[in-house]
């Protein structure tokens, strides 16, 4: 039984030889299509130690959208006299429709941990690599020394500061020798011959995989639209996501960046480098725009509130 080494490449030989073949066979069509994004279609972007994304296939640009909107909407439109205009009008108002008519397929190759996390996103289709039917490979991510860091004191779910000399060194012995002694019980446990070259049964592949930790890598291909692809970039492109997640998002938006210009300029606009203000967070805006002085106390928000308000106000 053939297992890889304990430092693969993020592509193994036979998918970017696989890619390779894709990119140099254009084929002709009728359908519309990016020019920003046909450079991506087929090439691996690296993430992580061992992971990458890649577009596998696409439908729609921004003009798709705006001739979605303008069958939608008709003649409420026509005050808009170009595509980019029309695309932030869009989504300063919130109409999802049009952006559905966007898709995209990726190859994501990442974290069990990370896919725990991304599937939360239930509005894509996903297909995963199966352990129960093929063997998984020994690729572990293993964080860099600085993205170790300690508990966050305020939150729960954050990082806090790095951690350093002793403490870091040890931590990243025990990943590594955890990643490490788990795979060797797994293909010890499903070989099909013990350690003197003797048969034996060997166990199941979805029992055997049980015992792997969430550091391990799998792979997916995951469909979405626009719209919803935009959802899933302002959550997790966002600084107060996890770091293993955020750079997976961070990938994507260059993606995304060249495939639809316009809209995704509107979303960064709007979305990423917006805020959201309750009313009595408007409220305050008006108030200290009046020179009036407001604090947590008289601004009738709790201080969790009042914090998430001067951290979008200044």
């Amino acid at each position: 039984m053939l297992f890889r080494s304990e430092h693969p490449m993020p592509l193994s030989p036979e998918q970017q030889a696989e890619i390779d073949v894709q990119r140099s066979n254009p084929q002709p069509t009728l359908r519309a299509t990016a020019p920003g994004m046909e450079k991506h279609l087929y090439t691996a972007h690296d993430v992580l130690d061992h992971g990458f994304i890649r577009v596998i296939d696409y439908m729609g640009d921004d003009a798709a959208i705006c001739q979605a909107a303008r069958v939608s909407y008709g003649k409420g439109t026509k005050s808009v006299q170009n595509d980019e205009g029309l695309i932030r009008y869009l989504m300063r108002h919130w109409h999802s429709t049009p952006f559905e008519m966007c898709e995209i397929k990726l190859h994501v190759k990442l974290p069990v941990f990370v896919a725990r996390q991304w599937i939360r996103h239930r509005t894509a289709n996903v297909n995963e690599y199966s352990a129960r039917y093929s063997i998984l490979d020994r690729e572990f991510y293993i964080p860099e020394p600085s993205q170790l860091a300690a508990q966050s004191v305020i939150n729960n779910q954050g990082r806090g500061e790095a951690l350093t000399g002793d403490e870091a060194a040890r931590v990243l012995e025990i990943l590594k020798g955890d990643a490490a002694q788990t795979y060797d019980h797994y293909a010890e446990m499903i070989g099909e011959t013990d350690e003197n070259g003797d048969a034996k049964q060997g166990l199941a592949r979805e029992l055997a995989r049980m015992n792997l930790p969430a550091n391990i890598y799998t792979q997916w291909y995951w469909k979405v639209d626009l719209h919803n692809l935009f959802h899933f970039l302002r959550l997790r492109a966002d600084a107060h996501a996890q770091y293993e997640i955020r750079v997976y998002a961070d990938a994507i938006c260059k993606v995304v960046a060249d495939w639809v210009p316009a809209a995704y300029g509107a979303f960064e606009d709007y979305r990423l480098g917006g805020a959201t203000l309750s009313g009595k967070a408007l409220d305050c805006v008006r108030r200290m725009l009046k020179g009036e002085e407001v604090t947590q106390e008289t601004s009738g928000m709790s201080k969790g509130e009042w914090r998430e308000f001067k951290e979008a106000v200044g």
